[in-house]
C-alpha cells in the first residue's frame, strides 16, 4: 500500500486546470480525478440551480474518495494524485452564482484534507466551450482573486501557476517535485 499525496489544481475556468492534471497524471505515472461539472453539466445542461451544485460537489467528492482508495492500493511507496477542483472551487461558483453556499460543502471542507493546491492563473487565452460561462478577462480574474484569497487563509501549502504549455507544466513538476522531495 502506498501513501497518496493529494494534489488539487484549481483556478478559474479555462485556465488548463484538465489538461495540466492529465498531463501531470502522465509525467507522474498516476491517476487524475476529472471534475465532475463537466460531466454532469453535459448531461443536464448548463440551466442548473443552487440544489444542482450541491450534488455536484457529493460527486465531486466520491470520484476522488474512490480514487484515492485506487491509488493507495498501488505498490509504489509515495503517490501523488492530482484533482481538477476541490470543494473551494465549489464554494466560490456557489457564492459567484447564488450568494450563498451549501452547509455541506463547508462542513467538508473543514474536513478534508490536501497535500499541495496548484493555482492556476489567467494567463491562457479563453477558450470557448459550451460549459463555460465567463469569456471575459475581468470575470475570470475577479474568480481568481477569490481563489488566491482562500488560499491565503488556510494552511495547505500552494503555489500559483501560469505560463504557456511546457512553461505551466515545468511549474508545476516543479512545486509537486518539492512536496514529494
Amino acid at each position: 500500500m502506498c501513501l497518496v499525496k493529494k494534489i488539487v489544481v484549481i483556478g478559474p475556468e479555462s485556465t488548463g486546470k484538465s489538461t495540466l492534471c492529465e498531463s501531470l497524471a502522465l509525467h507522474y505515472r498516476t491517476r487524475w480525478v476529472p471534475e465532475y461539472a463537466r460531466e454532469y453539466l453535459l448531461a443536464h445542461g448548463t440551466n442548473y440551480s443552487f440544489e444542482d451544485l450541491l450534488v455536484i460537489a457529493r460527486e465531486q467528492v466520491a470520484a476522488e474518495d474512490r480514487i484515492a482508495t485506487e491509488t493507495e492500493n498501488h505498490p509504489k511507496g509515495v503517490m501523488p494524485l492530482f484533482i481538477d477542483t476541490d470543494l473551494y472551487v465549489m464554494k466560490v461558483w456557489c457564492e459567484y452564482v447564488f450568494g450563498k453556499c451549501h452547509s455541506w460543502i463547508i462542513d467538508q471542507i473543514a474536513l478534508r484534507r490536501y497535500d499541495l493546491y496548484l493555482l492556476c492563473r489567467t494567463d491562457l487565452p479563453w477558450t470557448k466551450d459550451e460549459l463555460r460561462e465567463y469569456p471575459d478577462l475581468a470575470t475570470r480574474e475577479k474568480l481568481f482573486h477569490m481563489y488566491r484569497d482562500i488560499l491565503v487563509n488556510q494552511s495547505t501549502p500552494w503555489q500559483e501557476i501560469g505560463g504557456i504549455e511546457k512553461a505551466r507544466l515545468d511549474s508545476a513538476i516543479t512545486a509537486t517535485d518539492s512536496l514529494l522531495g
